[in-house]
Order: structure tokens, then sequence, then C-alpha cells
């Protein structure tokens, strides 16, 4: 029997509608992550990772690079001439001619890595380190350069590496938020630095204090209930839920209601973790020595790093610790002898305790350390006196410890003034690209739809950097 094509288009019309339907449907499946929100247990790695977790010590201002671990002989020897090449088209400010570092260097361990006296104890380290001297980014001003280096975007609002982290791996501690921020800087992106945006609110930072404390405030407000106990908020806490959950049952899925109902159980069962991992006064003098804490010059930055390893060993995912000294900072236009030098000393002791603490422990293996700023500094001179530098995105350091990255080793290098990366040069895509991998995260599979797109921390660039992975 034969019909005609009028006939064929008349009988199997609806089915095009399907067929339709069918691929819509199959192409939102695909661009969703491929693990489920609401089970910790179903959201895998895509491949085996080699880091479990992160430790993001963030130098708040841009440390000069040139003067802490990229040194530059050239540098050295042509102080006080001008700079032999130009400069970038877009520059924060003006600046003179070079300014040699202040600070001597000599090399360390059995990498023979060039570290500069101002940081004499993590020099000692230097064999547990991957030095990246060729990071670059795009942006000059701190506010834009603080949200690249966060979130991937420097105009936007984006959700921060700790989110994303979070939220494509779950947390390994139920009773603990999976990314926690101690002492966070409130300028230059502020909270957007540690936000969720429009991933689920659940993978947002939970931060303790802020840069305008001091660590031993650092703590989560209302942790503790002095109307009543954990016995009559827990029958408090089932009531609201059964609310809420039947106001689901009858509206169907709703985002926000939802992270309103894991919020509450997580308040409810921090009251018992989050005390008990900040109460530093058990550990042992001889850590407390290791950290510095009891020394007034490293105390509290001493403080935020033994919390930090005290987080990662509870299993929390995404720890930052932010050094921002509210009278000084990084960000030495002027002054950069005494600025650098105060800052130093305030940090250097506790992360190389930091460092010797995972290590000692068996967890600097799968734990990934990254320290830096949101960008470096110019090799060119600012300020009064011949002692300052200006702002640098075209080329600067970051350095990693643990986690599956090679150590003792240094990676890329700037120009021999230090102003641009010059060879292997890694760009912030390319860091996060990385990081996520080390997580075993494909940073091209690890997705959110929102506004009709895919987004993802690294936008639509990013590759990563296999010669600094073991």
């Amino acid at each position: 029997m034969t019909i005609s094509r009028r006939q064929l288009l008349k009988q199997c019309g609806a089915g095009f509608g399907s067929i339709a339907l069918a691929s819509m449907l199959a192409d939102e499946a695909s661009a969703a992550p491929n693990r489920s929100e609401d089970s910790a247990d179903s959201r895998l790695p895509h491949f085996p990772a080699k880091a479990k977790r992160v430790i993001f010590l963030f130098m708040k201002g841009g440390p000069s690079h040139m003067d802490t671990f990229d040194y530059k002989p050239r540098l050295q020897k042509d102080d006080n001439k001008p700079l032999p090449f130009e400069k970038p088209r877009v520059q924060f400010a003006p600046t003179g001619e070079l300014l040699a570092s202040p600070w001597k260097f000599k090399r360390y361990g059995e990498s023979g890595i060039a570290v500069s006296e101002l940081f004499p104890h993590v020099a000692r380290c230097v064999d547990d380190l991957c030095i990246i001297n060729s990071l670059h980014g795009t942006n000059p001003a701190h506010g834009g350069a603080c949200l690249k280096l966060h979130t991937g975007s420097d105009a936007f609002v984006r959700p921060s590496m700790g989110s994303w982290v979070t939220y494509g791996l779950g947390t390994e501690n139920e009773n603990l938020p999976g990314f926690i921020t101690i002492c966070p800087t409130l300028a230059h992106g502020g909270t957007k630095n540690w936000g969720s945006a429009f991933l689920p609110a659940a993978h947002s930072g939970t931060p303790l204090g802020n840069a305008s404390q001091s660590s031993e405030q650092a703590r989560v407000k209302y942790i503790h209930n002095a109307r009543l106990n954990r016995a009559s908020q827990r029958l408090q806490l089932d009531l609201a839920q059964s609310l809420n959950n039947n106001f689901l049952d009858t509206t169907g899925p709703d985002a926000a209601l939802e992270a309103r109902i894991k919020s509450f159980e997580l308040a409810f069962r921090m009251q018992t973790d989050m005390p008990a991992a900040l109460e530093l006064s058990k550990e042992s003098r001889a850590t407390h020595e290791l950290y510095g804490t009891d020394d007034p010059i490293t105390a509290d930055f001493g403080r935020q790093c033994l919390m930090a390893r005290r987080f990662a060993e509870r299993g929390v995912r995404f720890v930052q610790v932010t050094h921002s000294n509210t009278e000084v900072q990084w960000d030495q236009h002027g002054n950069l002898r005494k600025g650098h030098q105060q800052n130093s000393a305030e940090v250097d002791k506790p992360i190389a305790g930091l460092l010797r603490d995972l290590k000692s422990r068996g967890l600097l293996d799968d734990t990934l350390v990254l320290w830096g700023g949101e960008f470096g500094r110019t090799p060119t001179c600012q300020g009064k006196g011949h002692d300052g530098r200006d702002h640098n995105p075209e080329g600067f350091t970051m350095w990693l410890a643990g986690g599956g990255v090679r150590n003792g080793i240094q990676y890329g290098a700037t120009d021999d003034y230090g102003y641009y990366a010059a060879i292997d040069k890694v760009h912030i895509h390319d860091l996060h690209a990385t990081l996520l991998h080390l997580l075993g995260v494909d940073h091209l599979r690890l997705t959110r739809r929102h506004a009709g797109r895919d987004f993802r921390l690294t936008d639509i660039a990013g590759k990563v950097v296999k010669g600094i992975i073991a």
C-alpha cells in the first residue's frame, strides 16, 4: 500500500514534535553536571583525583614576585636604568626606572631554587614547592584582578573557586561547610570572591571573621543557642522541615527553599563540630611554636593556618586563608622595603609550619596548597625615594605544594626583568583548569546552565598545565 507525502505528513506530524522535545531534553540533560546535587556520594570525580582538598593562602594586594620567588640578576645589575622595552599599553599608574630588589636571594634545598631572604622559613620547604613564575592575568586593578583570580571573571558576578569545587565534589564532612574562608577581605569584590552566585547557596563560602578582625575573633556567629537545648532544637527543626517539605510537595521543585532546608540542617549539625574544630588549645605547645602562634608578629596568621589544617583534616573541601593587613597589605606603591618586610615576617613562619605539619601528618599528599596574590608588581619603580612598585598582571608568581604537583621545580619564566610572562605562560584560566584537574574534575564538563547558557569556572578558555603535574 502506498500513501502520498501529504498523507504521511498528516499522520506523523505529532511525532515530529515528540522528536524535537526529546532532542531538547537530551541537550538539557547533557548540560547538567553528571551527579545529583542532593547526594555527596554520587558526586564522583571525572577521573582519579590526586588531591582531595585545597588550602588557598591568599596574599591580598599583590606580592612582588621579583622580591620573593622570581630572582632576576639582570634587574639587580640594571638598577635605576630605563626599561629597555615597551611597557604595557594599559597600566595602573606611571612608573619610572628599573628598581633592583632590596633583598638578597639564596639557593636552597636539593632543587637549588633561589628564594628571597624575605622567606627564610618557606625557603627551607622549597623542595616541596611547585613555583609557577609565568602567571598572567588581564586586569591591573585590585577589584577586577581579585574577582578574576577567585571567580574567573573580572567583570561579572560568577561562582568562586571554592563554590565550583564543592558543587562538583561535595564535602567529606556533612557537619561542616564544604567551603570555609578565614578572615576574608571585604574590599575589592568582598563577598563576591567567595560567593556561589547562580550555584546553589549551599556552595557559598562560610566566612569566619574578616580581615579587619583578629583571627581570635574568627568564629561562626550564633553557634550556641542559649535558650534551647539540642533536643528541643531538633523538634523545632523537624517541624519546620516537615512544613517546608509539604510545601515542596504542593509546589514542586524550589531551589531557594531546598537550599534553605539544607542550611537549617547544616547549622544544627555545626553546633558540635565547628566549636571543636576551632578549639586550638587542644594542640600541643610544639604545634603552636611551629605555626608561630606564640609570637605576636606571627600569631594572627599562624592561627589562621592552624585552623586551615584542622578544617582540612576534618574533610572541609576548600579552605581559604587571607593575609590582608589593613594598614599595610602587600600593595606597596611606596615603602616597599618596610611593607614587604612586615608582611613576609607575619606569614613566613606560619606558612612553613603549615607545610611541615601537613607533611608530617600525611595530609600534604592529597591536600593542594596554593599561595599567591591577585597580581605581581612592576620591576620599574614608583613613589618617593625609589621605594615602590605598581600593579603588574602581565607576569607574576604563584606556587603550589602537595596534591599531585611536581615538587622542587620552577615552571615558566618572566623576561629578564620580571615584567611579562615569557616562557610557558600560564593564564589564570589555566591555573583554574589545572586545580580542578588535580581534584579529578574536567573543567570543560563542570558546568551549570544559567540564563540560557552553560557556565564554568574557566569560561570559554583554560588548559591544564601538564608540566606541573607529578
